[in-house]
């Protein structure tokens, strides 16, 4: 069954945030945040303002997903997931 938009930005947003407060995250997440932000930027629904934001996020976790010290990568970038945290609560 696939997850409706309401549910996808729950769940870029759970990632993102795990991300954030613990410090550290796995590839299969990065990968997820990729399929996550795929989809949501082809919903005809989804705000113009929060596609630049979802972009950010794209670059992150192609970024994160093949960097050679993910943790590092995720604690470079904390006052841009706290960022995009609140800047798709915004939009959902």
């Amino acid at each position: 069954m696939p997850l409706n938009y309401h549910d996808q930005v729950n769940l870029l947003t759970d990632i993102l945030t795990n991300q954030q407060t613990d410090c550290c995250g796995s590839v299969a997440e990065c990968e997820q945040l990729e399929r996550l932000v795929k989809s949501l930027m082809v919903n005809s629904n989804l705000d113009q303002n929060v596609k630049p934001v979802l972009q950010e996020i794209y670059d992150y976790s192609q970024n994160g997903k093949y960097t050679s010290d993910l943790d590092e990568h995720i604690l470079t970038n904390q006052e841009n997931l706290s960022s995009w945290v609140n800047n798709i609560g915004s939009f959902s």
